[in-house]
C-alpha cells in the first residue's frame, strides 16, 4: 500500500511543495514548505498514534499532511480544495485506492479554520497537527515583525509542543512565548479561529481541548 516515503520521494509532489511555498513568499506569508509539510505529516500521524488509532489511518494521516498545502502553487483563496484535487490525482497515479484516496481528500479540504470541520479522524488529527506549527522558525524576515502582526506572533513562539495524553484524554498546545516581543492577547487577535478549529478536532477525537503559554493553562 502507498505510504508517505513513496509520496515525499514524487517529484511532482516535491515540484508543487517547493512551488507553492516560493509563491507564498513572494506574498509575504510564513514558510509553507518542505519543513512545514514533514512536521505537520509527523505530527498528525503521532496524534493517532498517541490515541491509538489504527495504523493505517495514521499513515493516511501523515500523507494528507504533507499534501495539504499544495494548493497554494494555484493561489492562497480556497487552497485547501485546490490541495485535495491536486492530491486526487497524485494518488491516484501512485495506486491509491479510491476509499483511501477519498479520505485525504476530505481531510485535506476541511483543514482550513474559515471554511473546514473536523469529519474524519484523518481529518482531526491534520488539523490538530497544522494548527500547532506556530514557531519563530516559520518567519523568513525578522525585521517586519515590528509591521506584521503575523510574523511577530509567530517569531514571538520559542517552543510549540503538541502533546496528547491518552488516559486523560486530552490534546495540549504548549507554547514558550517571548512576551516582549508580543503580547499574549496577540496570539489570540490573530489564532482565536484556528483555536476553534483546533477544539472541535479534538472533540471529534473525544479528547479535551487545552492551551498552555508560559505554563499558565488558558483554554
Amino acid at each position: 500500500m502507498l505510504n508517505l516515503k513513496d509520496v515525499v520521494k514524487d517529484p511532482e509532489v516535491a515540484t508543487l511543495v517547493a512551488e507553492a511555498d516560493r509563491q507564498l513568499e513572494t506574498l509575504g506569508y510564513t514558510e509553507h514548505g518542505p519543513r512545514h509539510a514533514r512536521l505537520v505529516a509527523k505530527s498528525a500521524r503521532a496524534v493517532l498514534m498517541a490515541l491509538g488509532t489504527e495504523e493505517r489511518s495514521t499513515e493516511l494521516a501523515a500523507i494528507a499532511g504533507y499534501l495539504h498545502d499544495i494548493g497554494n502553487v494555484v493561489n492562497r483563496e480556497r487552497h485547501e480544495r485546490t490541495s485535495a484535487l491536486l492530491a486526487r490525482d497524485i494518488l491516484l497515479r501512485l495506486g491509491m485506492d479510491h476509499r483511501e484516496t477519498a479520505r485525504i481528500m476530505a481531510a485535506i479540504g476541511n483543514h482550513d479554520e474559515n471554511t473546514g470541520s473536523p469529519v474524519s479522524e484523518v481529518s482531526a488529527a491534520l488539523i490538530l497537527a497544522d494548527k500547532a506549527d506556530v514557531h519563530k522558525s516559520r518567519v523568513r524576515n525578522p525585521e517586519m515583525i515590528n509591521f506584521d502582526i503575523h510574523d511577530r506572533v509567530n517569531y514571538a513562539v520559542k517552543r510549540s509542543v503538541l502533546t496528547v495524553r491518552r488516559q486523560e484524554r486530552s490534546i495540549a498546545f504548549d507554547l514558550a512565548v517571548d512576551t516582549n516581543v508580543a503580547p499574549v492577547m496577540e496570539y489570540f487577535e490573530i489564532f482565536l479561529s484556528r483555536m476553534v478549529i483546533s477544539r472541535r478536532a479534538a472533540d471529534f477525537l473525544k479528547c479535551r481541548f487545552e492551551l498552555v503559554i508560559n505554563g499558565a493553562r488558558l483554554v
